[in-house]
């Protein structure tokens, strides 16, 4: 196997592993709007990276963080809809990404960056997914219960003593994270989509929350293993390879439920 196939593969089963039971909080809390808006957000960080002579990663992680932090700060402020706020970050950051680029003497790749590129991945990115998945994993796993409480009733949760706000924050700032170091395998446009479609399918398979968090995963590493291998075979963009193939499953799973569904009438 050559190696930018092999990096590419290493990357896409870490980003579907961590992708996993994160997106089934992105499904649970609804929360698919927030990850575009930070997925947009990246090519901004990228434009800035350029812009300041730094590494790329660490210019969009901070862009992405910076911005989880405002919307949740500004999450309470009852003054904007949150939609509307979240309307207006998503394309307002990824206008000034594209404004800048366009301003760079620099070349960039730019459907690259946008839908994703098998060729894109490189040793530093392996880190970055190697080292950071497993954190992101770790708090996860550490904070599951007081996410659960608050994904089932906020207000029941913060008389229980749960600390609301700071695991809210915790959750965007994961969710963030993500998006920041996986953009190169499914590309800003495309990231949340790995997100929710595995989470989305598990949906229908699982009875409990870990079991949903779990099988997610699985789906994802699928829709990884069946992408790269198209897009390899068949020469086309690797990113909408992926998520196409994880629409696949979903569709597959979804009609083979329905149809259970109806035998039992």
């Amino acid at each position: 196997m050559s190696d930018f196939l092999l990096h590419a593969l290493i990357a896409g089963l870490g980003i579907a592993l961590v992708c996993g039971p994160l997106g089934a909080f992105v499904v649970w809390r609804r929360m698919s709007y927030f990850g575009e808006t930070l997925a947009h957000s990246a090519l901004l960080g990228i434009a800035l990276g350029f812009m300041l002579s730094i590494n790329l990663n660490i210019a969009v992680v901070v862009v992405c963080l910076v911005l989880a932090v405002i919307l949740v700060a500004l999450e309470y402020n009852q003054t904007i809809a949150t939609d509307t706020l979240l309307g207006i970050m998503a394309h307002g950051s990824l206008s000034a990404g594209l404004v800048l680029v366009a301003l760079l003497e620099v070349r960039i790749d730019l459907m690259g960056l946008l839908f994703g590129d098998l060729l894109a991945v490189s040793q530093a990115d392996l880190w970055w997914i190697l080292i950071g998945g497993p954190l992101i994993l770790l708090l996860l796993w550490l904070l599951w219960k007081p996410l659960i409480s608050i994904t089932l009733h906020e207000e029941l949760a913060e008389v229980e003593g749960v600390a609301v706000r700071p695991v809210k924050l915790a959750l965007m700032l994961m969710i963030a994270l993500v998006i920041a170091i996986a953009m190169k395998i499914v590309g800003i446009l495309l990231i949340t989509s790995l997100l929710i479609i595995p989470a989305a399918t598990a949906r229908y398979l699982a009875k409990t929350p870990e079991q949903m968090a779990i099988i997610a995963s699985i789906i994802g590493c699928l829709s990884v293993l069946a992408g790269l291998s198209g897009s390899y075979q068949f020469d086309t963009p690797t990113g909408p390879t992926i998520v196409l193939a994880a629409t696949i499953l979903f569709i597959v799973i979804f009609a083979g439920t329905l149809r259970r569904h109806g035998s039992k009438r």
